[in-house]
């Protein structure tokens, strides 16, 4: 529920460092507009900005635990721990006392009792630092499945942390070089877990922890993807995911502010919005708030495409929070707002490097801006309902699924727009061959596929199912969880998924492929599970991937705008640049438009971004 920051240096006093430290957890005000806090003794700093979600009088931080001694240990917490009132009632039974209602009070008293372990006990989206004053010792954590962002750089007698790249680059010892490990990286489309694009830039991997001592560091994994059989028929399984999906709804919502819900008309969505309706645990008076995006136009001129966009989602959504009962707003967005330079640069500053996604990052930024002015500050959202439940096409369709890379990645090269990667055709050849943007995924795959977990007597069919789906939980989704939460953080709102509910992820992730898509339904366990709460069209909808302007007014605006830096040898991106390429897509017939034309933007869109990333975080690049 906020931003987090800190430094630990074994060989110097820190306190002298306050400001430089200030200067770290002011980078990140955006995640944390409601307070800031800073707790800086001997060898260690650790920082706060705070969006105040809960406990909202006594639950500043960072946390310090003292005695008569003096302090014991600090913590300093982003994102919802969603057990903590269980674990207080645990702990308050073992003598801990609690002066407030907050988590990250909890999550302390958590560490104090439990130690290092006390991470697999909380359940959440979570990122952490706790430093030991007794032990000297600072341990940073994540949650999960990597929903909150965690980054660290090591220096040669400690360590810096941040939620995002911004706050270390803050700190002069952080230089923004870009080498071409990280060069490959920004354009892979299958990020590595711990891989960041700033040279010794790292991420915290997700289900890890990082104790970090004089001696030096070392990370520990408190949490994979277990494989199991998986015994109960068809009708338990549908039951216990109803039950599962209901007990994590129910703990997103415990707050004291409103929740919202995005709502896009969609099974996962609704499934949500539904399911938060009928919760006791509900905050606020009122009906349930929920929201959804649109593009002027949109509906009235959707052209569909085969595998990305079936149908608008205006009328669903529509339908959705008519038959629920929520109160809906329906946040419409013209070609005027989606053209504006201002709000390209905000969203490459949200996400601290270039993306290929150009409108779609625009509206989510202005969906949560809009959020925020509505005075809802935490919201439900279907994020990683695909992974779970195999809804992709690209996890059953066989020249996909079984491909020798990642199934995405298998799709994106039958497209010359995104074959070595969603945004790259414009980037000179040469380089790109140097790069090897295609081996660095196919290598990741080959790793990534080492990892999988399996069962005895498991058929080939159902051990490539259960490939698949390790893969895009823990390749495919992290770059989406990242991209929702700083999209959403950028204007203080806390975006809060419940499909990643440790307990739903491990049940549904044992569930052979077979179940999850009865008859050739996508998401048929899904849809089964909350059969009784929504509307047969809802129920019944095919999948609609997030929507993308199709107005050709956007296309012609982004390429004007990549036919000027395109002419300007004296900018940023000029060396990178391909000429070949370059005068093949402005010699084309007019700007991309239609139901595709996002993956034929998506070079151009990148090439913006790469120049104004070049120039505004002053990138030196060491290839």
């Amino acid at each position: 529920m906020s931003g987090i920051a800190g430094w630990v240096d074994f060989d110097r006093d820190l306190t002298p460092e306050a400001a430089t430290v200030r200067a770290m957890a002011a980078a990140l005000a955006h995640r944390g507009p409601d307070g800031e806090g800073d707790w800086i003794q001997g060898h260690a700093a650790l920082a706060h900005r705070r969006l105040a979600l809960l406990d909202v009088e006594h639950g500043a931080q960072p946390v310090v635990h003292a005695t008569d001694s003096g302090p014991v240990a600090v913590l300093t917490l982003d994102g919802a721990v969603t057990n903590h009132v269980e674990l207080r009632r645990e702990l308050a039974a073992k003598g801990h006392r609690f002066t407030g209602h907050g988590d990250g009070e909890v999550a302390l008293h958590a560490y104090l009792e439990w130690g290092g372990d006390f991470v697999t006990r909380l359940e959440g989206m979570f990122a952490l630092a706790v430093w030991d004053e007794r032990r000297q010792e600072l341990l940073l954590a994540r949650d999960r499945l990597g929903v909150k962002p965690l980054c660290y750089y090591r220096t040669p007698s400690g360590l810096l942390f941040g939620s995002e790249p911004k706050a270390l680059l803050a700190h002069p010892a952080v230089e923004p070089v870009v080498d071409a490990e990280g060069l490959r990286e920004l354009f892979a489309h299958s990020r590595k877990p711990g891989t960041g694009v700033f040279r010794g830039v790292c991420e915290v991997l997700p289900g890890h922890a990082l104790v970090v001592r004089r001696p030096g560091t070392g990370h520990r994994r408190y949490w994979s993807l277990p494989a199991r059989p998986h015994t109960d028929s068809p009708e338990t399984t549908v039951s216990t995911v109803r039950r599962l999906l209901s007990d994590a709804v129910a703990s997103h919502l415990r707050a004291d502010v409103p929740v919202g819900a995005m709502l896009s008309g969609g099974i996962d969505s609704s499934a949500l919005t539904a399911l938060a309706a009928l919760s006791a645990r509900q905050p606020g008076p009122g009906p349930l708030r929920s929201f959804s995006v649109n593009f002027a136009g949109y509906a009235e001129n959707f052209e569909p495409h085969p595998t990305m966009r079936a149908t608008p989602d205006a009328p669903f959504a529509e339908l959705a929070a008519r038959h629920i009962g929520t109160d809906h707003t329906e946040i419409l967005l013209d070609t005027a707002v989606l053209t504006d330079p201002a709000v390209h640069t905000a969203a490459l500053r949200s996400q601290d490097a270039p993306s290929p996604l150009g409108d779609m990052d625009v509206s989510l930024l202005l969906f949560f801006e809009a959020l925020r002015s509505a005075g809802i500050t935490a919201v439900l959202s279907g994020e990683t309902a695909d992974e779970v439940f195999n809804g992709y096409f690209w996890a059953y369709e066989p020249r996909h699924s079984n491909s020798t890379t990642f199934p995405w990645v298998s799709f994106e090269r039958g497209h010359d727009a995104a074959a070595g990667g969603l945004g790259c055709s414009l980037v000179d050849l040469g380089l790109r061959k140097e790069l090897d943007f295609m081996e660095y995924a196919d290598q990741h795959y080959r790793d990534a596929l080492a990892e999988v977990p399996h069962t005895d007597g498991e058929s080939a069919e159902e051990r490539r199912a259960r490939e698949v789906t390790y893969l895009a939980l823990t390749r495919w989704a992290p770059t989406h969880l990242d991209r929702a939460d700083r999209m959403s953080m950028a204007h203080g709102v806390q975006l809060r998924p419940p499909f990643c509910d440790r307990a739903l992820v491990e049940y549904v992730y044992n569930v052979p492929a077979a179940l999850k898509r009865e008859n050739g339904q996508e998401k048929s366990l899904l849809r089964a599970a909350v059969a009784d709460l929504l509307p047969e069209p809802v129920l019944q909808r095919r999948k609609s991937a997030y929507p993308t302007t199709q107005e050709a007014a956007y296309g012609e605006f982004v390429r004007a705008r990549f036919a000027a830096v395109a002419a300007d040898r004296g900018s940023p991106v000029a060396p990178l640049l391909d000429a070949e390429a370059t005068a093949a897509a402005l010699g084309g017939n007019g700007a991309p438009s239609g139901a595709f034309a996002w993956v034929e933007r998506a070079s151009m869109e990148m090439v913006l971004q790469l120049d104004s990333w070049l120039a505004e975080y002053q990138v030196r690049l060491r290839l």
